[in-house]
């Protein structure tokens, strides 16, 4: 009987390594193919700025065909100010909302405490 319990033991202790081993190489390689996409949104995120910066600078030559070309630099820069500070305010109001703490998981957790000390109740 002692012999059967060690290799029963002695398996799933194998078997509980190889499921961590497997564990490991399935987030290794999820991973590696989440630093990729971020990677390419970074890449996007800077395609997407020199866009807009060359998007102010065709606004800044196409008004300055109708009045003097720093006053339309200044029409271009104070609207680039304005849609700053609307998007600074949107995010410190959504920031706000955010709880640093896990609350669902931080009760799930007390729950389950409570259950290993009274599985019976």
């Amino acid at each position: 009987m002692g012999e059967l319990l060690s290799a029963v033991t002695s398996d799933v202790q194998t078997l509980f390594r190889q499921e961590v081993e497997l564990a490991k190489t399935e987030v290794k390689q999820e991973a590696t193919k989440a630093g990729k996409a971020a990677g390419m949104y970074g890449g996007a995120g800077f395609a997407g700025y020199m866009v807009l910066l060359f998007l102010s600078l065709a606004a800044v030559l196409g008004l300055a065909n109708v009045m003097d070309g720093g006053w339309a630099a200044l029409i271009v820069t104070v609207v680039w100010a304005v849609i700053a500070a609307v998007l600074y305010q949107r995010g410190r109001t959504q920031m706000r909302t955010v709880a640093p703490k896990p609350e669902q998981t931080v009760e799930t957790m007390k729950e389950n405490a409570q259950w290993a000390r009274h599985p019976t109740r």
